[in-house]
Formats: C-alpha cells, sequence, structure tokens
C-alpha cells in the first residue's frame, strides 16, 4: 500500500506572490515561477530541482506497489502478440504492411511486389531509428507514386518538431534532409519529383504548408500557402481519393477554408473552394471529375453535396442533414462514397452508388465500433473496415460491396488467452440533471454483482468533438478480471450522439461537460455497479482537465484520481497567447482576454483556480517536459497548489516525464509500464487486488 505516513516528506513548491488583474477581477497565482521564462527550453534551477523532487518522490510512493506494477505489467506483455503484423494491403505495385519483431519497442514497415515476385523490402524500420534516443515518433510515412522513395518524418524528442527526410529505398539511405520543423502529412507529387509539407513556427503553430523539389535548395522551396489571417488557424494536408488535388486546409475548431492544388503541378495557383464562413466547417473528396463536399452550413448533423470544380463553392446537397443521422466522413471511391456516419450514437457504414444507390454495412453486434481502415486505392474490389466492441478484439474486415460480406482478415490475438464468453457489455441512458440521457457504456467479467461493493473504473474525454469508442482494450482485463467494472462515459463535448452533442458541451456550455460525468457516476451507483468512493476515474489532457473539475466538485465520489497530461491551468492558459495552441483554443473554450463572461466562467472551473481547503481522494497526476499541448507547469502547478491546500493525508503523485511529450513514453513496453503503474495506483487505492 501507498502509506504516506511511512513517505518522506513531500516536495514543498515555494509560494511566491504573483497577481493580476483583468476585467476588474483579481487573480492570484503564487506558482506562476513554475513556468520557466525561456520556455520551451527549461533550464531554471528551481524548476528543474522542484520536477526532480516530485519524480523523486513519486517513485518513492510507488516501490510498496512495484511487484503489483511488474505483475500487471506482465500481464499486459502477455497479452500483446510480440511479432504482430497489419494485414497487407496493396497500393499500385505493391503490398504495404508493418510488424514488429519480437521484443522490439518500434514497427518495421514493410512492401513486397503484388504480383507475387520477390520477398519483402523494408521501407523503414522504426527501431534502426530509434537507437541512440531516449524518445523516437513517426511522423509520416508516405511512399512516391512511381515506389522508388520516401518521405519520412520523426520526431525525437516529444516537442512535436518532425524533421522531414526523403529516403532512396533501392539502397535506404537517406538523400535529403528538407525540414527540420514539420508537422502533419507529408504529399508527394504525381510525378513523384516534389513534395508538399506543412511547418510550425516559433510558438508551435502550423502556419504554412511548402512545396520541395527533389535536388533544389530546401530554403528557396515555395511557400503554398501560408496563414497570415488569423493566428488561431492552423495549416493541413491531405489529397483527394482520387489523386488528384492535393488539398491545402486551414482551420480552427469550427471554421475550415480549402484550397486544391493540382497534384500534376505543385506551381499552380491554388484553387479556392469556398472562402472561410465563421463556424461553418467542411471538407473535400474528388471522384469523377466532381468535388463532394462535407458540410455544417446548414445542419448541425452536417450534409452531403457535390460542386464542379469550375465553380467550387456552388454546392449541390446529394444527401440532406438529419437529426438522426450525423454524417462524420466521406470517402469516394471508383465505384462509391463510403460514407462514415453515427445513427442515435453508433457507428455506421453507408455506400452510395454515384447513380445513387444505397445501403449500409451490417456488423454482428449491437454495439460496438466501426470506421474505414486502410484503403489506399481509388479503385478496389473491396473495403478494409477495422472493428471491435468492449468485449470483441480489434478486427478487420474486408468488406465485399456486392456479395454484402464481411470477411475476416484478422482478430487481435491475445497470446496469453481471452475467451469473449466470460465478459459482458451493457449500454446505459443515465439521467443528467437537466434531463438528458448521457450514454455510458459498461464491460465487467460475468459474476460481477450490481450490490454496489464491486470497484468501478470510469473514463471520459468530453471535448473537441471527440466521441471516445466503446472499443476493445486487452489492457483492461486486468482489471476486469480482478473483480472491476469499466465504463465510459459518452459525455457531452464529445460527439457521440451528434455534433450538437459536442456544441452542448463547449465554451459557455462547459459545464454540462463536467456534470455529466458526475451524474453519469451516481447513475452507475444507483444501477448498483460502485458506491461513492469506490470509483476510480482517469481522463488525459482535456479529459485530465475533466479530472481536475470533478476532483474539485465531487470529491466523495473517487476513489482515486488519475489525470495525464491535464489542461488544469486553464484560465492562465487561455490568456497566453503565446503559447502555441492558445488562439486556436478560444472557438472552444472562450476568450478571457477580450470577453467578460468567457473569463468568468473559466475562473469558475479551472481546476487550478479552484484548488480548496478540502479531502481529495488520492491522485496521480503525471506530464512531459517537452509536451507542446499541455505544457508541463501545467499539472506542476496544480499538484503544488494541492499539496498546499487540501486537508487530508492521502498520497498525491507527480511524475513528469523529462524526455517525453503529450503521448508519454514512447515506444509499446514504455506505454504499458505507464498503464501498469497507473492501475497499480487505483487497485491500491481501492483497496488492492
Amino acid at each position: 500500500m501507498i502509506d504516506p505516513a511511512r513517505l518522506p516528506a513531500p516536495p514543498h513548491a515555494e509560494r511566491i506572490a504573483h497577481r493580476y488583474e483583468r476585467h476588474g477581477r483579481s487573480v492570484t497565482d503564487d506558482y506562476a515561477w513554475l513556468k520557466d521564462a525561456g520556455y520551451p527550453e527549461v533550464k531554471d534551477a528551481a524548476v528543474l530541482s522542484y520536477l526532480a523532487e516530485e519524480n523523486t518522490y513519486f517513485e518513492a510512493a510507488m516501490a510498496p506497489v512495484r511487484p503489483l506494477v511488474d505483475t500487471l505489467f506482465a500481464e499486459m506483455k502477455g497479452r500483446m502478440k510480440e511479432d504482430d503484423s497489419s494485414v497487407p494491403r496493396r497500393d499500385g505495385d505493391w503490398l504495404y504492411w508493418w510488424a514488429f519483431e519480437t521484443g522490439a519497442q518500434y514497427r518495421c514497415w514493410w512492401r513486397r511486389r503484388a504480383d507475387g515476385s520477390g520477398g519483402g523490402a523494408v521501407v523503414l524500420d522504426e527501431a534502426k531509428e530509434a537507437e541512440g534516443h531516449d524518445y523516437f515518433r513517426l511522423g509520416a510515412l508516405a511512399v512516391s507514386p512511381d515506389g522508388r522513395l520516401a518521405a519520412w518524418s520523426a520526431d525525437a524528442s516529444g516537442a512535436e518538431r518532425f524533421t522531414l527526410r526523403i529516403r532512396d529505398l533501392a539502397t535506404g539511405a537517406d538523400i535529403e534532409t528538407v525540414s527540420m520543423i514539420v508537422n502533419g502529412a507529408v504529399v508527394w507529387g504525381a510525378g513523384s519529383d516534389a513534395v508538399a509539407y506543412a511547418e510550425v513556427n516559433d510558438n508551435w503553430r502550423t502556419f504554412r504548408a511548402r512545396g520541395h523539389r527533389l535536388g533544389d535548395d530546401p530554403a528557396a522551396d515555395a511557400t503554398l500557402y501560408e496563414e497570415t489571417d488569423d493566428i488561431g488557424f492552423n495549416v493541413h494536408l491531405g489529397q483527394t481519393h482520387d489523386r488528384q488535388w492535393i488539398i491545402l486546409g486551414t482551420n480552427d475548431h469550427e471554421t475550415s477554408e480549402i484550397r486544391l492544388l493540382p497534384a500534376d503541378d505543385l506551381a499552380a495557383a491554388p484553387l479556392l473552394v469556398s472562402p472561410r464562413r465563421a463556424r461553418r466547417q467542411y471538407s473535400v473528396d474528388s471522384a469523377h471529375g466532381k468535388l463532394w463536399v462535407l458540410t455544417n452550413d446548414d445542419h448541425v448533423n452536417f450534409r452531403l453535396a457535390s460542386a464542379d470544380p469550375a465553380n467550387p463553392g456552388d454546392w449541390t446537397t446529394v444527401i440532406a442533414g438529419s437529426d438522426g443521422v450525423y454524417l462524420r466522413g466521406v470517402t469516394s471511391f471508383a465505384r462509391h462514397l463510403v460514407i462514415e456516419e453515427r445513427v442515435d450514437g453508433l457507428d455506421q457504414i453507408r455506400l452510395r452508388t454515384y447513380r445513387g444507390e444505397e445501403h449500409r454495412v451490417a456488423f454482428p453486434e449491437t454495439s460496438y465500433t466501426a470506421g474505414l481502415g486502410t484503403n489506399p486505392e481509388f479503385d478496389t474490389p473491396d473495403y478494409r473496415i477495422g472493428y471491435a466492441s468492449m468485449v470483441t478484439p480489434d478486427t478487420v474486415y474486408d468488406y465485399d460491396p456486392d456479395a454484402r460480406t464481411l470477411a475476416i482478415r484478422k482478430v487481435r490475438d491475445v497470446p496469453s488467452g481471452y475467451d469473449a464468453s466470460l465478459y459482458a457489455t451493457e449500454r446505459l441512458m443515465l439521467p443528467a440533471r437537466d434531463g438528458r440521457r448521457i450514454p455510458v457504456s459498461v464491460v465487467y467479467r460475468k459474476g460481477f454483482e450490481k450490490n454496489g461493493h464491486g470497484p468501478l473504473y470510469l473514463y471520459a474525454y468530453g471535448a473537441y468533438g471527440y466521441a471516445y469508442p466503446p472499443g476493445f482494450s486487452a489492457d483492461r482485463l486486468s482489471l476486469l478480471d480482478r473483480g472491476w467494472a469499466c465504463a465510459i462515459a459518452h459525455i457531452r463535448g464529445g460527439d457521440d450522439l451528434g455534433y450538437g452533442w459536442y456544441l452542448d458541451g463547449k465554451a459557455e456550455k462547459r459545464w454540462n461537460t463536467f456534470h455529466d460525468f458526475a451524474d453519469a457516476a451516481k447513475g452507475l451507483i444507483d444501477a448498483g455497479f460502485a458506491a461513492p468512493g469506490r470509483i476510480a476515474i482517469q481522463g488525459g489532457s482535456a479529459g485530465g482537465e475533466l479530472m481536475g473539475v470533478v476532483a474539485n466538485t465531487d470529491p466523495d465520489l473517487w476513489g482515486a484520481v488519475v489525470a495525464d497530461v491535464p489542461f488544469v491551468d486553464v484560465l492562465n492558459t487561455m490568456q497566453d497567447e503565446s503559447l502555441p495552441l492558445t488562439p486556436g483554443e478560444w472557438p472552444e473554450w472562450g476568450n478571457p482576454i477580450t470577453d467578460p463572461q468567457a473569463f468568468d466562467l473559466i475562473a469558475s472551473y479551472s481546476p487550478y483556480d479552484n484548488v480548496t481547503a478540502q479531502a481529495y481522494p488520492p491522485m496521480l497526476i503525471t506530464g512531459g517536459l517537452n509536451d507542446p499541448r499541455v505544457t508541463y507547469w501545467e499539472p506542476a502547478k496544480w499538484a503544488a497548489r494541492l499539496r498546499a491546500k487540501k486537508t487530508d493525508a492521502n498520497p498525491l503523485l507527480l511524475k513528469i516525464n523529462m524526455g517525453a511529450g503529450h503521448g508519454g513514453k514512447s515506444g509499446r513496453y514504455e506505454a504499458i509500464t505507464e498503464k501498469a503503474e497507473a492501475y497499480a495506483f487505483m487497485i491500491e487505492a481501492l483497496g488492492g487486488g
């Protein structure tokens, strides 16, 4: 057990008076000094010393439960197929796939000729590229249309500034370094002699797209598009599925604008599809001489329209918006428009011919998550689909649209054994305090008694319109097999029940997200899944903000709180427009600099600003020193204020990854080590197991 009485004194962060005023309101921030003035470089000795003390304290506190961490790690690793690989998929003359070597932390990317001649050839070996680095993350990997070259990018610090290189696949040697500040997709021109890429500025904003012709000096690369109108917008790249156009997109969280560049002429003037209009979003694909546009211009759940590239802003409705059907994406193939949508919160895939004939793919369960998988070719006889449920491991299907049949290509292997018949799943609709019903997905091992005594793990995200899918987790079996129930709350702020479900949890309606989570927990208690104090909760990033809010508002409900890279210093971050994400976040949270009402709203829930003198449950907080999304000082300041104000003796642990970013440590084994630590913390907090 983690017994604070047997630990050394916890770290103490000095309080240095700091106060500011805005809109006539006064704010105290006595831990502002934890933000290194030289950020993104962190060299302040006092800051580094404090973070080191917290990490030392974390290790001391976790020492008694290391045997459980090791056990959980062994269980999770035992469920991981060490030599796992993907199902090969054809792209032109080649079949491509990835594979892990036994014991490897990273993938190797392979290909072989589709006609069967020759053996497999390495495209990129991540493990080899990661050698000598404490952190490694592959970004883009794109093979040229002629199959001779690969454009690839990687991040070796966690700061999400990727270095883009061009590799000769015949020799395996990199022949050019294009840029060291790339982020996002890389797209080849049709002639295999040029690539388009996007770069970040000093504030980690993806502000421009550039075109590089092989052999030219990268310093002279042409700017294809640069975002100059709005610092809250970020530039991104893509490609239409027929590969006729390179997509130059720019957007914030609620408004988008797209330009199209002919793939065979990167020097051409980009074609503006339609000028940006506040709160209007649209995406574009291309097939058979038409543009296919998905937009929310006249319905919150989007409509599908077509347009002539000669007049790209004139949109003709193909599928009208609907209160009951939420259109989420469209991919144009040679024979079908494949539409990913959601009906009553359930994923659906609709196929529509260009003559207007439609049908939906029939899936085998009543609750699941499904979506298009890897489908690089425009003209393909079948469609690859990914599928899972709370009890069904990740499954790869190929769907035959003529026979309307699903062929299983792969089911995730659980080497240590998995019997789906031992587990049960439910989808509940639990009441929120305003009368709405919150979907909650629950899984448990059969025999779990709904008598209020069992431990419950509850997870949610609830922001940016991201619907946390009710999918499979092999790691989660370590809780289920110890008698836990595990639940996902599909709260407002995500788009689980349509785009309106997202809008009802953002900006001025943000409190709905927090209330939904607490109300879902109370509903699960009423249903017998747990009792107050017998619920362990976890969330990351914006989900970590959620953890911080409900720890302040409903501390008695929780037996443990795990907040990963939590966005908890919301009020201060949203007033610092020098930070990478702040201007682009104003549509999501509100702008407290210019709007007094937004200031008051954020101040009412910002976890750091609302820590109070009360008892808090056991808490584990994580962060990353190189994280450009949620800066390290957010979890550090929050932990410091919690230590100073909380009235309980429960453990409060802060772990800062000193060589990693937003996603934690890289490598598949490092990832499950951190998962094992979180699970061990929760298990011990709720009484062992």
